[in-house]
């Protein structure tokens, strides 16, 4: 698995958009045709919560149009908890911006970061599963 920069987005315009309410862990962009699907989260361990805590905007604003901007903050916040993590998601299109905020909470042991990791295409799957099954023919043919 990999993690990747949200700056890809920049420049793409994508289907429709799931997730994303309130107290939500994932939200996911998708992409079609050629366009990749981003997918943020956080891959829970044990003693941490991270989640959705906001949106300022509408996330319909996102859709259908391209990306102008993307881009990710930080901020060590107080909480709960004996640590926490504010991220911001701060998107921009011609039809509007969207601040999608989450709120990471653990013992100060745990990470509270969100990911986001560009999907492969539907094109990118296939190129893959092929040179999956030659390399698995050759080890066959050896």
């Amino acid at each position: 698995m990999r993690y990747d920069d949200i700056k890809q987005m920049e420049g793409l315009t994508f289907h429709h958009i799931e997730g994303g309410e309130r107290e939500s862990d994932v939200l996911l962009f998708v992409g079609a045709g050629d366009v990749p699907s981003f997918k943020f989260y956080h891959e829970q361990d044990c003693c941490e919560t991270v989640r959705i805590e906001d949106i300022v905007g509408d996330l319909n604003d996102l859709v259908g149009v391209p990306i102008l901007e993307a881009r990710e903050d930080t901020q060590d916040g107080g909480a709960n908890y004996e640590s926490a993590t504010w991220t911001f998601y701060n998107f921009r299109t011609i039809k509007g911006s969207v601040t999608v905020r989450w709120l990471g909470e653990s013992n100060g042991y745990y990470s509270e970061s969100v990911r986001c990791e560009r999907l492969l295409t539907n094109y990118e799957q296939t190129i893959n599963e092929l040179y999956k099954d030659e390399e698995h023919e050759e080890d066959n043919d050896s």
